[in-house]
């Protein structure tokens, strides 16, 4: 799975591209967690993601979850309508954080840095 990386505004930026689903799921979850291991603020951006399945909602959480224990932040932006659909479906957007473009993203992780 191709995943575009870029620090914008002292924030890591990842942009997953193609389908997360049971096959790229795991390679997708061991480098997300490795960048929120080394990083305060991770935006995912899944504007370029057609599609994710249980296994990569699975990738986030525990993400998140990772993210809390180090007292990190992720967030999640610009979700296509499959994958909009996918997290209101599985209330996902109630364990991490949507925002409609990953700018809008960055600056509430800038606002709540003070």
């Amino acid at each position: 799975m191709e995943i575009g990386e870029q620090r914008e505004d002292g924030i890591l930026v990842l942009r997953p591209v193609g389908r997360i689903n049971n096959d790229s799921s795991p390679d997708f979850q061991t480098r997300l967690l490795a960048w929120v291991d080394s990083n305060d603020a991770v935006v995912i951006d899944l504007g370029s993601v057609e599609y994710i399945s249980s296994a990569g909602l699975r990738a986030l959480m525990m993400a998140s979850r990772r993210a809390k224990a180090r007292g990190g932040r992720i967030a999640v932006a610009a979700l296509s309508p499959l994958v909009n659909e996918v997290f209101t479906i599985s209330r996902f957007d109630q364990v991490v954080q949507v925002f409609d473009t990953a700018a809008d993203a960055r600056a509430a992780m800038h606002s709540a840095r003070t």
